[in-house]
């Protein structure tokens, strides 16, 4: 072998040994850790080691331009620059590695976007090269001296250098590993499977281990540290040792939060609320520390309250009963009832969010820690300022502010109301609701019927701004005139009317009709229609008018009496019948009744509904307004006719018998007047029979 062969071989040599050291320290690592069992610790191995070597890869020109530049000055004999360039190479090597070290997150994950590895393998990977990135200044700085004996014609050195790298590396593995504990544990799921292997998995150990954690944290009350994750419905989810637990909107602080994506991304402190074992839920709490903190300030802060003590405070919440106030540690409830002397239909109307205001204190337990606040009575009451003039019989003007069915609240001033009750809306006597004269909202003017100062109530009328109808009832409704009216409303005996507002007035049920028997107002007339009426007799201390319809019109029965005679016959139609007997339709619209027994007809039949017969006129009664009708009667009495003149021919032919007796006994023999007397004496019998019949 020729000598500057040799001399080649003696130079690449050691720099053959030096190269293949560099992926050994990433092997050796592999190789360690591959004996835990861990896959994903492989994979972050190979992940971080990867990235670490490509920095380094990049960053050989160290190497390179420093061997070139130191073997031209070391040609040239340059001493001085030979040293200048080690300086300088060293140097540079050092400022390169703490550039990399500050820049470490922003590299790692741009490595991370291009290589998408799992979220263990991130984890694990993030570790690895942390500790790794903290070796770059002395593997930059040897770059730059290993270039530097490549430059003087020495390459042994490197090699050592090299060496001593490996050597170093394998026992900073196996120290961080086994004496510092950095040892990867693991869940046996298969003692042997197919290939009879040992099936192990990382990632389950770490979550029953994180499991332990999570209950021993809520056993023992710790306070632990989590990452908020992301927002989700009703709160958040943190990350806790590697669990997703929840965290309720209302479990974030001790006040309403209105904006939950500025905690997105923070590690935070809290405690475990709560464990499902069965659905492996976990429920977390940041505000369970931060009452912690305050229970202690809350107790001194109760301790110095006094009743009627004035605070400043801050508008925490507003909900639809009240208004919660922080008084600087401790929160205390103004009632919407003690936010303002006026009505008050929502807190929102008062007061704002985080707005800083003035409030006494009413009440106050010191156990139950609850204080009771008012904002109005930081103000005199309405009523001490209402005017001193104002009396009964005034006119005043207000807003109706609340309505019921009894009547209106009227709101004269800022927290003085009076109330109108529904009988002082309308002089109208029927039944009606307050919500038929006006609305929440209505401006309306009243006039003041009670005032009480003292117990602070008052009553209020709006009918009495017009005149009462009944003061001049007698001018205005004399008895006899006839108006019109509204019918309003039944009862069995009659029709409720009303006239105008204010005038109501009773058509009894036989004041409806002359001729027609109404049995209910219903068959006669209708709610809301209108009806004429004769003003029968006024009570104006009851506020009732007596009314009739029928005496629009003369009484027909006067007419009636001189048709409907007794013993008169007429046509009649059978429009009803019931148990007691028929109503018969007579001519004039008139209506007369007949008993069963008076409906049999000639042939012995009874008459039907519909049917159409003559009927004889047995009993009319004027008074009572009953026409009593028969129709048996008229068959029945032409067949007594005929009986009666029967027996009158036969009376007729005995007297003439009896004369012609008479005649001859003057005419007989003392013989023949035994036997004549005899016949005669019969005779007069009959005769006398006859008449008493």
């Amino acid at each position: 072998m020729k000598p500057r062969d040799r001399q080649i071989l003696q130079i690449a040599l050691p720099s053959i040994v030096s190269n293949i050291t560099v992926p050994l320290l990433g092997l050796i690592d592999v190789a360690i850790v591959g004996h835990l069992g861990s896959p994903a610790y492989i994979g972050a191995i190979a992940v971080g080691g990867m990235l670490f070597n490509i920095i380094y890869w990049i960053f050989g020109f160290l190497r390179m331009g420093t061997s070139g530049m130191t073997s031209q000055a070391f040609g040239k004999r340059d001493l001085p620059e030979v040293v200048r360039l080690l300086l300088r190479s060293v140097s540079i090597g050092l400022a390169v590695a703490f550039c990399l070290i500050l820049l470490q997150t922003p590299i790692r994950q741009g490595a991370f976007l291009l290589i998408h590895p799992t979220d263990e393998v991130r984890e694990m990977a993030t570790l690895y090269f942390h500790i790794c990135i903290w070796g770059a200044p002395a593997m930059l700085g040897l770059y730059g001296l290993t270039g530097w004996f490549i430059g003087m014609q020495n390459s042994r050195i490197p090699m050592y250098i090299a060496i001593t790298q490996n050597v170093v590396n394998i026992i900073a593995s196996l120290g961080l590993v086994y004496l510092c504990g950095m040892k990867v544990e693991v869940y046996v799921e298969t003692q042997e499977d197919k290939k009879g292997q040992l099936t192990l998995s990382h990632k389950k150990a770490r979550a029953l281990r994180s499991w332990d954690r999570v209950n021993a944290a809520l056993e023992n009350d710790e306070i632990i540290k989590g990452y908020v994750k992301c927002r989700t419905k009703g709160g958040m989810i943190v990350d806790v040792f590697g669990i997703e637990a929840f965290l309720p909107g209302s479990q974030i602080d001790v006040k309403p939060i209105r904006d939950y994506d500025i905690y997105v991304g923070k590690t935070m402190e809290f405690k475990v609320v709560k464990i499902n074992q069965e659905f492996k839920n976990v429920v977390v709490s940041h505000k369970a520390l931060i009452e912690a903190e305050l229970e202690q300030q809350k107790k001194d802060i109760i301790s110095k309250l006094e009743k009627g003590q004035v605070l400043e405070g801050t508008v925490k919440n507003i909900t639809s009963y009240g208004v919660f106030i922080d008084l600087g540690g401790v929160d205390g409830l103004i009632h919407i009832t003690d936010l303002s002397w006026g009505r008050v239909n929502h807190p929102n109307e008062i007061v704002e969010l985080d707005q800083k205001l003035n409030v006494v204190i009413l009440d106050f337990d010191d156990e139950k820690k609850r204080i009771a606040l008012g904002l109005k009575q930081l103000t005199p009451h309405p009523w001490d300022a209402l005017s001193a003039d104002l009396k009964v019989g005034d006119r005043v003007k207000g807003k109706v502010v609340v309505m019921a069915d009894y009547g209106a609240f009227v709101e004269i001033a800022p927290g003085v109301e009076g109330l109108i009750h529904v009988s002082e809306m309308s002089w109208s006597q029927h039944l009606r609701s307050a919500q038929d004269f006006m609305k929440v909202g209505d401006e309306v003017e009243a006039v003041v019927l009670t005032l009480d100062r003292d117990e602070r109530k008052m009553s209020l009328g709006i009918k009495q701004l017009k005149n009462d109808p009944w003061q001049n009832i007698e001018e205005k409704y004399a008895v006899g005139t006839k108006h019109k009216a509204i019918v309003r409303n039944f009862t069995n005996f009659g029709v409720f009317v009303e006239i105008e507002e204010g005038v109501d007035g009773l058509i009894h049920i036989s004041d409806l009709s002359w001729t027609k028997k109404v049995k209910h107002p219903a068959e006669f007339t209708q709610i809301g229609a209108e009806i004429d009426v004769v003003v029968l007799e006024i009570d104006k201390d009851n506020r009732r008018l007596s009314l009739g319809h029928k005496q629009l019109e003369e009484n027909p029965w006067d007419v009636f009496e001189t048709i409907f005679t007794v013993d008169s016959i007429h046509e009649g139609t059978i429009t009803e019948i019931f148990d007691k007997g028929a109503v018969i339709a007579l001519p004039y619209g008139v209506e007369g009744f007949a008993t069963p027994r008076h409906l049999v007809k000639e042939d012995g039949t009874q008459a039907k509904v519909d049917e159409k017969l003559p009927f004889k006129v047995i009993e009319f009664n004027k008074g009572a307004k009953r026409i009593i009708l028969s129709h048996s009667r008229i068959f029945e009495d032409e067949q007594k006719a005929a009986d009666n003149a029967k027996k009158k021919d036969e009376a007729s032919a005995t007297k003439k018998a009896v004369k012609k007796v008479k005649e001859k006994l003057e005419k007989t023999t003392l013989g023949d007047i035994t036997e004549l007397a005899a016949l005669k004496d019969q005779m007069e019998a009959k005769e006398e029979e006859e008449k008493n019949n």
